[in-house]
């Protein structure tokens, strides 16, 4: 069984329900969630928009290849009304990222993993520092919390419910 971290993000519609909705389509096509972050509303990142983002991090067990993933993964966020551009950010129903994939490096056409944005983004590091916070960047070879203590972002990431 492969340890995989996904970024979960929502800012259209119900975000909580949406986030709600894809964790359990994960738990059912990918693997179980072992852990869930709290909720953290954020402000969008590389784009304005008035609406703030619902965001949560997710631990799941999984046999899936990282290519079945992101299948699986484009699938889900299809069947709940996303529409991708790729050509620019945007607001979006739901968004799956694939944070980490065991400690591999993958680089293919259409995906890399650890997704490469992870150390510049606070609404990713935050949650991912509560449920895995030791856990080791494979590629720069810095902890979690580490990468949260020297990230430049200073847009807003608040708690807003349990996880």
């Amino acid at each position: 069984m492969n340890t995989v971290f996904l970024m979960l993000g929502s800012n259209m519609g119900d975000k909580a329900d949406n986030l709600r909705q894809v964790t359990e389509m994960i738990s059912q096509r990918i693997g179980p969630v072992i852990r869930a972050s709290s909720l953290y509303e954020t402000e969008p990142w590389g784009f304005s928009h008035p609406e703030k983002f619902l965001n949560q991090c997710l631990q799941v067990r999984s046999s899936r290849s990282p290519g079945e993933l992101l299948s699986l993964i484009s699938d889900m966020e299809g069947s709940m009304g996303r529409e991708k551009d790729k050509s620019a950010y945007q607001a979006r129903v739901i968004d799956v990222d694939i944070l980490f994939y065991n400690n591999q490096v993958v680089e293919t056409d259409d995906l890399i993993i650890p997704h490469p944005l992870i150390g510049r983004r606070r609404f990713v590091l935050v949650p991912l520092s509560e449920i895995a916070p030791r856990l080791i960047h494979p590629v720069s070879g810095k902890a979690v919390s580490e990468m949260l203590e020297t990230c430049d972002d200073q847009l807003s990431v608040i708690k807003v419910r349990q996880g």
